[in-house]
C-alpha cells in the first residue's frame, strides 16, 4: 500500500502534459540562459573558450570613466523622479475610480489603459508629436529632453499605477472603514489610520513596478533623450553597437539584471503584503456623486486621463493627416513609394511587412511554447508536486526581469557560430520577439486550465479517453478564449518591440518601429511625416489587440 501512491505519482510525471514542459525548458536554455552566460564570459572571460582566464581590466573603464558614473545615477534619478511623478498623478485619480460610479467609468479606464500597450517608440513620437517643435503644443516651447522624458514615462505608466491602486483601494472600502468610522472617526482619520497603512504596501508594490519600467526604459530614452540623457540601456546598446566595446556592454548588462531582480524581488514581496493585507470581509460600493466637491472630483479626473492619455495619441494621428497645413493623404500614400528608386532604400511598407511577417512567427512561437509550459504547470499542480511547479513558474517568468536590449544583445553576442549560428537568420527576430512574449502567453492560459474543474478530466479518463483526446475534446475548447488573448499579446507585443529587435534586425528586415526610429531621426517634412503615419498605423494595431483582450477578458477570462 505504501508504495501505491509512488507509483502512481511516478507514473504522473510522465504524462504528456509533463513532457511537454520540455518544449518550453528547452526554448529557454537555448534563448535565455545561453546568451545570458555569454554575456558573463564576455564579462569576466573575455578568451572563452581558447581560454577560461578572469580579466577584470574592464572595470578600469568603468570605475575611472565619470560618464558611465553618470549615467548609473541619472538612470536611478529618471525612474524614481518619474515613479514619484506617476504617483502623484495616479493617486487622486485611483480615489475617484475606487470610490466613484459615474457614467463613462469604463471608457475612462480603457482609455486610461492604452498608452501602457503602445511601444515605446510610438509614445516618443506621440510625445514629438504633442510637444515637438512643429508639435499641436509647441508654443508652449515643452522641449527641454529631460522634462519629455519624465512626461513620457508618466504617459505610459500612469495606466500601471492607477490600475493598481484602485483595485486595491476598492477592496479596502469596507467593513474596516465603517466600523472606524462608526466609533467616531472622521473621514481624514479613517484615511490616516486604516486606509492609508492597508494601502501603502500596492502602493510600494505599484511605485517597485513603475520604477523597474522607468528604469529600463530604451525608446523614448533613445529618441527623445540623446547621448546626453543616457541611461544604463542606452549605454549597452551605445557601447555594443557602437563602440564595439563588448566587454563594458556585457558588464553594464549584468548591473541592469542585478538591479532588475532586486526591484522584482522588492515588487513581489510587497504585493504579497498587499494582498495579505486586503480585507475579504465586506464588498465596496460604489457612490453616486452628489456633493459639489464629489462632481468636481470626478470632472477633474475625467479631464485628466483624457488630456493625458488621449491627447499625445490625437496628436499623433492629426500629425500624420497634415500636410502644409492642409488635410492629406500623401504621408500613407508615401508608405508605400521609393522615390529614391534605390535598391538599398527600404520603404516603410517593407517594415510593415516584415512586423507581421516577424509576428505571425512569434505568435506560433510563443503560442506554443506558452501553452506547453501552463500544461506542465497545472498537471504538476494537480498531481501535488507544488515545489516542482513553483520552482518553474517564476523560472519561465524571468524575460520580463531581463531587459529586452540585454536579452537582443546576449543572443546576437551567443548565437553566431554552429551549431546555432543564427545571427544572419531571418528567424533570429521572432525568436527573440516570442521570448519577450512567451510570459504573457502563460499568464494568459495557466489560470484557464486551473478553472476546469478535475473531475471532467476524470469522468473523461474512465471512460477511456487518452490525454490527446482529454485535451482535444476538453481543455482545448475551453481555454480557446485564454488563448486567443495569450496570441493578441504575443502579436502586439511582437509588433512594437523595439530594444531587442535593434539588435537582431538586419538591414534588410527592418520592423516598424525600426522605420519611426530611423524616419525621426532623419531630416525632412516627408520623413517626419512617414513617421508619425507609420507610428499612427502601429498605434491602431496595438490598441486594436488591447481592446480585443479586455473584450475577452470581460467574459470571465484572466489577462496578465
Amino acid at each position: 500500500m505504501d508504495g501505491k501512491p509512488v507509483a502512481v505519482k511516478a507514473r504522473s510525471y510522465t504524462h504528456p502534459y509533463v513532457l511537454a514542459g520540455l518544449v518550453p525548458l528547452v526554448f529557454f536554455l537555448v534563448f535565455y540562459f545561453y546568451p545570458l552566460a555569454g554575456i558573463f564570459l564576455r564579462s569576466f572571460v573575455p578568451d572563452f573558450p581558447a581560454h577560461f582566464r578572469i580579466d577584470l581590466s574592464f572595470l578600469n573603464q568603468i570605475v575611472g570613466s565619470q560618464r558611465l558614473l553618470h549615467i548609473i545615477w541619472f538612470t536611478f534619478w529618471q525612474a524614481a523622479v518619474s515613479t514619484g511623478l506617476t504617483l502623484v498623478f495616479a493617486f487622486p485619480c485611483a480615489f475617484v475610480m475606487s470610490h466613484y460610479q459615474f457614467k463613462g467609468k469604463k471608457f475612462l479606464t480603457l482609455c486610461a489603459s492604452i498608452p501602457f500597450v503602445l511601444p515605446a517608440v510610438v509614445v516618443a513620437a506621440a510625445l514629438d508629436a504633442s510637444f515637438g517643435k512643429d508639435g499641436w503644443l509647441g508654443i508652449l516651447n515643452i522641449r527641454h529632453p529631460l522634462v519629455l522624458i519624465l512626461m513620457a514615462h508618466v504617459f505610459y505608466n500612469f495606466s500601471v499605477m492607477l490600475r493598481i491602486l484602485t483595485s486595491f483601494w476598492t477592496g479596502l472600502r469596507g467593513n474596516i472603514q465603517e466600523t472606524a468610522a462608526m466609533l467616531g472617526a472622521g473621514p481624514f482619520q479613517v484615511f490616516i489610520h486604516v486606509t492609508l497603512p492597508l494601502l501603502m504596501p500596492a502602493v510600494w508594490a505599484a511605485s517597485f513596478l513603475v520604477f523597474i519600467f522607468c528604469f529600463s526604459s530604451f525608446g523614448i530614452i533613445l529618441i527623445l533623450g540623446g547621448p546626453a540623457y543616457a541611461t544604463i540601456e542606452a549605454e549597452i546598446y551605445r557601447q555594443a553597437a557602437h563602440m564595439f566595446n563588448l566587454p563594458v556592454a556585457s558588464f553594464l548588462s549584468l548591473l541592469q539584471i542585478g538591479f532588475t531582480l532586486v526591484l522584482m524581488a522588492l515588487y513581489t514581496i510587497f504585493s504579497r503584503k498587499a494582498v495579505r493585507f486586503v480585507p475579504k470581509a465586506g464588498q465596496a460600493k460604489f457612490k453616486r456623486p452628489g456633493k459639489f466637491m464629489e462632481k468636481g472630483a470626478i470632472t477633474g479626473s475625467f479631464g485628466f486621463i483624457i488630456l493625458l492619455c488621449l491627447f499625445p495619441l490625437a496628436a499623433l494621428a492629426g500629425k500624420s493627416l497634415v500636410h502644409e497645413g492642409q488635410l492629406s493623404l500623401i504621408y500613407y500614400r508615401a508608405i508605400f513609394d521609393n522615390p529614391s528608386t534605390s535598391i538599398f532604400h527600404i520603404p516603410p511598407f517593407t517594415a510593415i511587412k516584415f512586423s507581421f511577417i516577424f509576428a505571425g512567427t512569434a505568435l506560433f512561437i510563443a503560442l506554443v511554447t506558452g501553452l506547453c509550459a501552463a500544461l506542465c504547470l497545472n498537471h504538476l499542480d494537480r498531481i501535488k508536486a507544488k515545489n516542482l511547479a513553483g520552482f518553474f513558474d517564476p523560472l519561465f517568468m524571468l524575460p520580463l526581469s531581463t531587459s529586452a536590449v540585454t536579452l537582443g544583445f546576449g543572443i546576437i553576442i551567443t548565437l553566431d557560430r554552429p551549431p546555432l549560428n543564427l545571427r544572419s537568420s531571418i528567424l533570429l527576430v521572432p525568436l527573440v520577439h516570442a521570448l519577450v512574449g512567451f510570459p504573457f502567453v502563460l499568464r494568459a492560459v495557466l489560470p484557464a486550465l486551473k478553472s476546469i474543474p478535475n473531475n471532467i478530466r476524470e469522468a473523461a479518463s474512465t471512460l477511456g479517453a487518452g490525454p490527446g483526446n482529454i485535451f482535444r475534446c476538453i481543455d482545448l475548447p475551453l481555454i480557446s478564449g485564454a488563448l486567443t488573448a495569450g496570441a493578441v499579446f504575443a502579436f502586439t507585443i511582437s509588433m512594437g518591440e523595439f530594444g531587442a529587435t535593434i539588435f537582431a534586425a538586419g538591414p534588410r528586415t527592418p520592423t516598424i518601429p525600426l522605420a519611426i526610429y530611423r524616419f525621426l531621426g532623419q531630416p525632412g517634412a516627408m520623413n517626419y511625416g512617414q513617421a508619425m503615419a507609420i507610428s499612427t498605423l502601429l498605434m491602431a494595431v496595438t490598441a486594436a489587440g488591447f481592446i480585443l483582450i479586455e473584450k475577452i477578458s470581460s467574459k470571465g477570462l484572466q489577462h496578465f
